[in-house]
């Protein structure tokens, strides 16, 4: 018997539950079959799911392929109609151990159907699946999961639910335990992270639960992934000014450098709310670098529109971009308004991908000549404090945390 073959598409929140699933499938005693984690975030996403699928059959012939994540929960049918597919899987029966039983032992269990997909909606318990470790040099921990907004370009909160949350003790008891098996980072991570705490007794804010695990554990790094800067409390805030193990590294969910077109995004923030966020977060942490998602070429965007996104980059003093070319989702209101032409989101998506490379190696060409705290990620690479890839003339241990002086770059990483 082989162990399960795992394939994981999209995002990070993905591959942390692959791993929760590598449990559960284990724990189950499931051998000899494939398992694909899909993405529902654009049509493109869908579409490289389904030639994923297809190699992996051909790659593993009479293997069973299950497919779930959140491209199975939005539209099942589409992956139930491929003969290649044993079972469409939804988001919330991933994580549920009687679901990998009844896989890995249908006769004694009784005949699964081939599709197991329920109203993700109904959900309201938090993510019961937290894993002691996902990566040998930081650690994620998934504290939130789902999203209570509607932007009308996103499927995603139709594929994860309504927003759940992990409470804070089982988080800091996670965290404490990470730190015992010697992880010296722990990124926070969820689909809509700064709604953490809306649906905990109290209503705690994410700036809370930051202070509380850098009270409470000895994490030598925190980091936090992907934030809604409208949404960052005060106390978020003071920890970002006051608690030099919180990474001076945030990545904002922006979108778009246009107020009218934030508006048709059914955005909360406005252009001037993204650039005093960015201004105040410096002036409390002058080393802070962002990073950012954008749409090119979201339904009705001008010419003149984009330049303000283009414009964004530089009134924000964004470092890293994550450029996405708009696609329409079916389902989603963007997906009924007037439509920008192919060529032209691409041109504009290239464009924006150029400008991040140029603000990155201006970046990066700023650091020479001083030294970093890099977290070894490997022999001859790391990650400096504000994320900037780092490769090493020599061998280092991995999992370290080291003081290196940076003596050049290549255009996207440091060398030290």
């Amino acid at each position: 018997m082989q162990a399960p073959v795992f394939a994981t598409l999209g995002c990070r929140l993905n591959a942390y539950e692959t791993e929760a699933m590598k449990e559960l499938a284990a724990a189950a005693g499931l051998s000899d079959a494939v398992i694909v984690n899909t993405c529902a975030v654009t049509a493109e996403a869908v579409r490289k799911a389904r030639q994923e699928i297809r190699r992996l059959a051909r790659e593993n012939p009479g293997a069973p392929i299950i497919v779930t994540g959140c491209a199975a929960q939005t539209e099942p049918e589409t992956f139930a109609a491929m003969p290649e597919v044993t079972r469409v899987v939804g988001n919330h029966e991933k994580m549920q151990a009687a679901t990998w039983k009844a896989i890995a032992a249908p006769d004694l269990i009784g005949t699964t159907e081939k599709v197991q997909v329920d109203d993700i909606m109904s959900v309201r318990e938090t993510a019961g699946h937290l894993i002691d470790g996902f990566g040998r040099h930081r650690a994620y921990v998934q504290v939130q999961n789902g999203c209570d907004h509607r932007c009308t370009f996103c499927i995603i909160p139709y594929g994860r639910g309504n927003s759940r949350s992990v409470p804070a003790g089982v988080v800091v008891e996670q965290i404490s335990r990470l730190v015992d098996r010697g992880f010296n980072e722990v990124v926070l991570s969820g689909v809509d992270l700064t709604s953490w705490g809306a649906d905990l007794p109290g209503q705690p804010r994410l700036g809370d639960l930051v202070r509380r695990i850098l009270k409470l554990t000895p994490i030598p790094r925190l980091r936090i992934s992907s934030i809604d800067s409208i949404e960052a409390d005060p106390a978020l805030m003071e920890a970002i000014a006051t608690e030099p193990r919180l990474m001076p590294h945030l990545h904002l969910s922006l979108q778009a450098g246009d107020d009218l077109i934030l508006k048709r995004m059914k955005r909360r923030h406005l252009r001037d709310d993204a650039i005093r966020f960015c201004e105040e977060a410096r002036r409390l942490r002058p080393d802070i670098v962002f990073g950012a998602d954008i749409i090119a070429g979201f339904p009705t965007e001008t010419e003149a529109m984009f330049q303000r996104s283009l414009d964004l980059v530089i009134d924000c003093g964004l470092t890293f971009l994550h450029v996405f070319p708009f696609s329409p989702r079916k389902g989603t209101p963007a997906a009924r308004m007037p439509q920008v032409k192919g060529p032209e989101i691409r041109d504009r998506a290239a464009r924006l991908r150029a400008l991040g490379d140029r603000v990155l190696m201006q970046h990066l060409q700023a650091q020479v000549g001083r030294t970093h705290r890099v977290l070894t990620e490997g022999q001859r690479i790391g990650r400096t404090e504000q994320f900037a890839e780092v490769v090493f003339s020599a061998d280092q241990p991995e999992g370290a945390i080291l003081d290196l002086s940076i003596r050049g770059q290549d255009g996207a990483r440091l060398l030290a």
